[in-house]
């Protein structure tokens, strides 16, 4: 397979800023068709990416047979309905995060492309940022020890008006389903997805809305470690706060800048790599590396790091922190 023939469907924030710009630089990869509900914009978007076939029903676009794969990138309420449809047509699929918005939907999605042989990726571009690749590598590697409390967040200055926009949001579509899956991925993914146990959790909501816009977890896990999640929407902070911080009984290690410490013998040395990319580089680098990643994937050169089951668990959890919170008492994760 010389080319990827990719059809986008959404051609929304997310398309224009990050796949098409991307995907149009690649060699191995050929843009045949664009999709969005405004079909103004899908002409337009697809003349400036030299995209020559654009639609406003999707399901056109998955009638070209020679399109091998779909990137799925429109709002999450539509996910399930295009990714069946997509992978019920024989293409492979790249769905951005999140998945779905339950359990429920992701895992009939799962199902889906099980029974019809796709290869279906979750979009995680944190996996594939250098610095937590780097990390993770270290954590594998034990040179940090057993890891037994990892503290990671996300927290963005107050914005109201992002949620008094949202009237139709369930209590898993606020700040947690919008940037705590993120988070809860870096760092099970990062400390190899360890089992949980149980999970406590509080969440806080603006006045007459269903969707939170701060959530605050605590996880407790089979092999004794502790996760600690906090994702906010509408705290007052003074700046973006993005990290994950990994505490092992011989060093730590954390990103958003990258920090390695370690004990060697009786000291604690500073281990952190000389040569680090800058935030913005390392936001750019992470996309570019996914989706290299799933062209790989497509033409058989490697297994997908990102593979949709692996939603599965992660939406999993995120329902047992909507249910703790909603109930006010821990949930024994089953």
């Amino acid at each position: 397979m010389s080319k990827i023939k990719l059809g986008i469907i959404g051609s929304g924030r997310i398309a224009q800023v990050i796949h098409l710009p991307i995907l149009s630089k690649l060699n191995d990869v050929e843009l045949t068709a664009l999709c969005d509900h405004d079909e103004t914009r899908a002409k337009a978007v697809g003349d400036k990416f030299n995209i020559k076939n654009s639609f406003s029903d999707y399901r056109k676009l998955l009638d070209i047979e020679s399109i091998n794969a779909i990137h799925i990138c429109t709002s999450t309420d539509s996910h399930k309905e295009i990714a069946l449809a997509a992978i019920d047509a024989g293409k492979d699929v790249f769905i951005e995060k999140p998945v779905a918005r339950t359990y429920d939907d992701v895992k009939e999605i799962v199902q889906a492309a099980k029974s019809k042989n796709r290869k279906v990726m979750a979009g995680m571009n944190n996996r594939f940022r250098p610095d937590v690749m780097l990390l993770r590598s270290i954590i594998e590697s034990k040179e940090l020890g057993k890891i037994y409390y990892v503290k990671t967040g996300w927290l963005r200055k107050s914005l109201q008006d992002f949620f008094s926009n949202k009237k139709e949001r369930n209590q898993t579509s606020g700040a947690l389903l919008d940037m705590g899956i993120v988070m809860l991925d870096l760092a099970l993914w990062m400390t190899g997805y360890p089992d949980v146990e149980r999970v406590n959790a509080v969440n806080y909501f603006l006045p007459k809305n269903k969707a939170e816009h701060t959530s605050v977890s605590l996880l407790g896990m089979k092999n004794g470690s502790t996760f600690s999640l906090e994702v906010s929407e509408g705290v007052f902070v003074e700046r973006e706060l993005f990290y994950c911080n990994i505490h092992g009984e011989n060093g730590y290690g954390k990103i958003a800048p990258l920090h390695v410490m370690k004990k060697i013998d009786d000291t604690v040395v500073n281990v952190t790599p000389t040569k680090i990319q800058s935030s913005e580089n390392i936001f750019y680098r992470s996309y570019e590396n996914e989706l290299k990643h799933f062209v790989g994937a497509i033409k058989g050169l490697h297994p997908l790091i990102s593979p949709v089951d692996e939603s599965l668990i992660r939406m999993k959890i995120i329902e047992a922190i909507v249910k703790s919170s909603k109930n006010g008492k821990e949930v024994k994760f089953k």
